[in-house]
């Protein structure tokens, strides 16, 4: 009978895949998104968080799909695309708060 620690290690999506790897670095994106945060809203960028957004979405549905199902990448997709999403929020209540209509800012 194989132990808990050979299971996990021999799974279709264990250590020794990208299933396993590629949630784990991709947690750095959620991280980066966290440390945006504390950016001033007019520094944000609106086609980086709307890419970070709807590939994070896109992905949730992918991971539910492939096989094996990945519920790890599910996850770090699902907090990839809010992260993208609160800033996306951000940046709009930037925008409307600074002139009263959600405009693009102006290049100067």
């Amino acid at each position: 009978m194989a132990t808990t620690f050979a299971k996990f290690m021999n799974h279709p999506a264990g250590p020794r895949t990208v299933f396993f790897w590629g949630p784990i670095m991709k947690w750095c994106l959620v991280g980066a998104g966290l440390k945006d945060l504390s950016r001033p809203a007019d520094k944000l960028s609106l086609s980086q968080n709307l890419a970070l957004t709807a590939t994070g979405f896109i992905w949730v549905r992918y991971s539910f799909v492939i096989i094996p199902v990945n519920y790890s990448l599910a996850a770090v997709n699902f907090f990839v695309g809010m992260s993208g999403l609160t800033q996306l929020g951000r940046i709009a209540h930037h925008r409307y708060s600074a002139t009263g209509t959600l405009t693009a800012p102006s290049q100067s």
